[in-house]
């Protein structure tokens, strides 16, 4: 082999070698802003579910009807997700740091209402087999050298039509509907959490870590991976339901 040929393939296992490592720390990047999101909204989730007090600021004791601030924590996740993506290239990094964590704040507020139809050892247990059914698809993402964007179109077409069934089901009111999105919505966003981490990943052996950009794709893409976690953990709750208070 000549000199200019071993130049060229040192030069390539290199430039692999740092794309992986770029990678990895972009991944890591983006699970720790993840499960610091978590954390928030299942802090906030616990205490709103548990304190009858900060509940009154949500549902009226004496009406029973939900008041105007419960309305507003109900559709103000849409808002941040909106504002993060559209806004992404004109927010600051600290900007964008307070609108993901505000959103975790509002999300864990907004779940108090859905757990607190289930017993706490449903909640448990849901909580921890979602966290295993999304680590293990998370790995298997990571790892795969099966290309998955194939498999991004479909699931995108299944999630836009879980959120048109359940649109339509909040008028029809059909426990049976009910329960098959549920089970589609288990498979779509078991489905999108190892297309997404394969997704970040891709694109974290694309970046020069420690840039301000870089930063702030971890964030949204720490968003994602957090969408797609409690969305499985919600559809996991609506499955296992029979145990609700």
């Amino acid at each position: 082999m000549d000199n200019n040929m071993t130049e060229y393939v040192y030069d390539e296992n290199v430039v692999q070698i740092e794309d992986a490592d770029a990678s990895r720390k972009f991944i890591a990047n983006v699970f720790l802003w993840m499960f610091v999101a978590l954390a928030i909204s299942a802090a906030c989730a616990w205490v709103f579910a548990t304190d009858q007090s900060l509940r009154n600021f949500l549902v009226d004791p004496i009406t029973g009807q939900r008041t105007g601030l419960s309305t507003f924590v109900m559709f103000a996740p849409l808002g941040f997700i909106f504002t993060m993506s559209l806004a992404f290239s004109r927010l600051s990094f600290p900007l964008l740091i307070a609108f993901f964590l505000a959103f975790a704040v509002i999300m864990g507020v907004s779940l108090s209402f859905i757990i607190g139809f289930y017993t706490a050892g449903m909640v448990y247990g849901t909580f921890i087999t979602t966290s295993v059914v999304f680590g293990v698809m998370a790995v298997a993402g990571y790892t795969t050298p099966t290309d998955l964007t194939k498999f991004g179109a479909l699931l995108t077409m299944l999630l836009i039509g879980i959120i048109i069934a359940s649109v339509v089901n909040l008028f029809l009111g059909s426990s049976g509907l009910n329960m098959i999105i549920s089970y589609v919505g288990v498979a779509v966003f078991v489905g999108l959490t190892a297309y997404d981490v394969q997704k970040l990943k891709r694109i974290g052996a694309g970046l020069e870590y420690g840039e301000t950009s870089t930063k702030k794709a971890a964030i949204m893409g720490a968003l994602t991976l957090y969408l797609d976690f409690i969305n499985l953990f919600i559809m996991l709750l609506r499955v296992f339901g029979g145990n609700r208070r």
